[in-house]
């Protein structure tokens, strides 16, 4: 048998434009997040009672809930001495009414160990950033800045198709 488990720790994260023009570029290049949690989904099962059926319920199968995805990440610092702020622009140009939204869709995908062969991937679609969070700021620690972002979605898959 040539099963092997996944391992989380070697994965990439991309966000695109959901719809290319002006602003084609992408905001997050691969490999620059620590974390990322939200690949679930949940289906609601509603349950209805039948006249005359006293031993159980009928289940019928509803909308599903989707989960925000949420990335974290070390604050980088540009080549210019700034602070990368890609992530709070694309927050706050949202909330100050730019138009167009800018939505993006994310890949999220994990690699072996090698990091050559990608071996699960997961595709949100449409995302709009929910919220972004700076750093804890402790003077009695020296732990790495850490940003974080959540995003709302539109529709969440595993991906079959594996590309390099």
């Amino acid at each position: 048998m040539d099963d092997e488990l996944l391992q989380t720790f070697r994965f990439r994260v991309t966000l695109t434009p959901s719809v290319p023009g002006p602003r084609g570029e992408p905001i997050c290049v691969d490999g620059a997040f620590s974390e990322c949690s939200g690949l679930q989904l949940e289906a609601d099962v509603r349950e209805y009672l039948e006249g005359g059926r006293n031993d159980g319920v009928v289940r019928r199968v509803g909308r599903v809930k989707l989960t925000p995805v949420v990335l974290k990440r070390g604050m980088f610092i540009s080549g210019r001495g700034e602070v990368d702020a890609q992530l709070w622009n694309w927050l706050t140009s949202m909330v100050s009414g730019a138009l167009p939204v800018a939505r993006y869709d994310g890949e999220i995908r994990v690699d072996d160990a090698s990091g050559g062969r990608p071996l699960a991937r997961w595709i949100f679609s449409r995302g709009l950033p929910m919220k972004v969070s700076g750093p804890t700021l402790n003077a009695k620690t020296g732990e790495i800045a850490v940003e974080e972002v959540t995003i709302a979605h539109e529709g969440l898959r595993l991906g079959k198709e594996l590309t390099q």
